[in-house]
C-alpha cells in the first residue's frame, strides 16, 4: 500500500504545481490588465483544447455569446484577439484602419518568403508593393473593357469545354480552376495557356498546394537596399496575385454552381432573367449587370453564403493601439471573423438559408449591403476585388 500511497502523494504535488504554474503563467499573461477579456488558458497549450474537434466559426460564435465582440484567445504562448460582429470588424479595419493595417509574424511565411510580396508583407514593403499591384492591374486592364473581353474570352472557353462533354457527368472543378487562373496569367504574364499545357498545370498545382498550406491555421533596382522593387520581392507578389486571382474564384464558382443545382427554381429565375435581358445570340457584358438585380443578387447571397474566407488572413496592430476601451500591445495578432458579418441575423434574417432576397429590395432592385465584405474590408481589402467581381458575374452568366 505504501507505494500506492507515494505515488498519490506525488500526483497531488504535480496536480498543485500545474496549477500554480497556470496561475503565474495566466497572472503573467494579464498582467497589464490592457487586453479583453477571454477564456482562461491552459499553460503552454493556451485556448487551442477549447477549439478542437470545432468549426472555428462556431467555436468563436460560442464564446462571444460569453465575452461579447471582443475577446482574446492564446494559441500556445501567443495572445490573440477576436472581432466578432460587423461593428467591431468596421472599427477596427475600417475607422482604426491604419492601426490594424499590419500582417502577424506567421513562421511558415517568414520562412518561405521572409515577409516579402503583397499578403504577409508589412511597412514601407507593402505599401510600395500594394501601390504597384493596384497600379499595374488597372495598367493591365482591370475595371476596363480589355479585361471584360479577356474574362469573355476565357467564359467562350470554357463553355467549349463544357459543350465537349456532351451532357455526360462530368467533375467541373478542373476546368473552372483553369479558367479563373487563365484570366490572373493574361494579366501577369501576358498571355493565356491551353488547358492541357503542362507547364499551366503544374503551375496551378503549385498555386493550389501553397494556399492550402498558407491559409492553414496551424500554421529592379537589384543594389538600392530602400527599394522593395527586388526581383524576389516582385516573384513573391506575383505569386499572391495568382493565387488570389485563382482559388477563391473558381471555388466561388464551383460552390455556386452546387447551390443552383440544389434550388433549381432560383436557377430558372436566373436563366430567365438572362434571356430576358442579353438573349442568346451574345455572351454576357457588364453593361448587362445593372438591368440584372435577380442575377447579381443570387451572386452575392452564394458569396455570402459560403463566406470562403470566413476568418481572412490574420491581421497586426501596427502600434499600441487603444480600442474599445481596451490596449491592444503593438504586433499583437488580430482575426476579424467575417462570416460573423455575412451571418449577421439582423441584416440577413435566416442567414443559413439561401436566399437571394438578402440582396433585393421589395421592389426587386439590387439591395447593397455593409455587412458583405468577402473579399475582407479596410486598408488591406483584396487587390483584385473588382477583378474578381466582374469575372463571378460574367463567368456564371455565361454558363448559365
Amino acid at each position: 500500500m505504501e507505494p500506492l500511497g507515494t505515488c498519490t502523494a506525488l500526483l497531488l504535488i504535480g496536480i498543485i504545481s500545474l496549477l500554480l504554474l497556470s496561475a503565474i503563467w495566466n497572472s503573467k499573461m494579464y498582467r497589464k490588465g490592457t487586453m479583453p477579456p477571454g477564456p482562461t488558458p491552459l499553460p503552454i497549450v493556451g485556448n487551442v483544447l477549447q477549439l478542437k474537434g470545432k468549426h472555428f466559426y462556431q467555436a468563436f460564435s460560442e464564446i462571444s455569446e460569453k465575452y461579447g465582440p471582443m475577446f482574446t484567445l492564446y494559441f500556445g504562448t501567443e495572445p490573440v484577439v477576436v472581432l466578432h460582429g460587423y461593428e467591431a470588424i468596421k472599427e477596427a479595419l475600417v475607422d482604426q484602419g491604419n492601426d490594424f493595417s499590419d500582417r502577424p509574424n506567421l513562421p511558415l511565411e517568414e520562412k518561405l518568403r521572409k515577409g516579402r510580396g503583397l499578403a504577409f508583407s508589412n511597412g514601407e514593403s507593402w505599401k510600395q508593393m500594394r501601390r504597384f499591384s493596384l497600379t499595374a492591374l488597372r495598367n493591365f486592364g482591370m475595371g476596363k473593357k480589355s479585361i471584360e473581353e479577356r474574362i469573355q474570352e476565357e467564359a467562350q472557353n470554357l463553355l467549349e469545354q463544357l459543350h465537349g462533354t456532351k451532357g455526360q457527368p462530368f467533375d467541373p472543378h478542373y476546368l473552372i480552376t483553369c479558367t479563373t487562373f487563365n484570366v490572373i496569367c493574361s494579366i501577369i504574364f501576358g498571355k493565356r495557356y491551353g488547358y492541357d499545357n503542362k507547364m499551366f498545370q503544374n503551375l496551378i498545382a503549385l498555386v493550389v498546394e501553397t494556399i492550402a498550406i498558407l491559409t492553414s491555421l496551424w500554421a529592379q533596382e537589384k543594389h538600392d537596399e530602400a527599394s522593395q522593387f527586388t526581383m524576389e520581392n516582385m516573384v513573391s507578389c506575383c505569386i499572391d496575385l495568382l493565387a488570389a486571382g485563382t482559388e477563391r474564384i473558381s471555388s466561388t464558382l464551383k460552390y455556386g454552381l452546387l447551390i443552383l443545382q440544389k434550388y433549381p427554381e432560383i436557377e430558372e429565375k436566373v436563366q430567365e432573367e438572362i434571356d430576358r435581358v442579353v438573349g442568346r445570340s451574345r455572351i454576357p457584358g457588364m453593361a448587362d449587370r445593372g438591368q440584372m438585380p435577380y442575377t447579381d443578387a443570387v451572386i452575392h447571397e452564394i458569396q455570402r453564403s459560403i463566406a470562403f474566407a470566413s476568418l481572412t488572413i490574420p491581421h497586426a496592430t501596427v502600434k499600441d493601439t487603444p480600442f474599445r476601451g481596451y490596449v491592444i500591445p503593438k504586433g499583437t495578432t488580430v482575426f476579424p471573423v467575417l462570416i460573423s458579418a455575412l451571418h449577421d441575423n439582423k441584416e440577413f434574417p435566416n442567414p443559413n438559408e439561401f436566399d437571394p432576397g438578402h440582396f433585393l429590395n421589395e421592389d426587386g432592385t439590387f439591395r447593397k449591403s455593409g455587412y458583405f465584405m468577402p473579399f475582407s474590408t479596410g486598408k488591406r481589402i483584396c487587390s483584385g476585388e473588382s477583378l474578381a467581381r466582374m469575372e463571378l458575374f460574367l463567368f456564371f452568366t455565361s454558363i448559365l
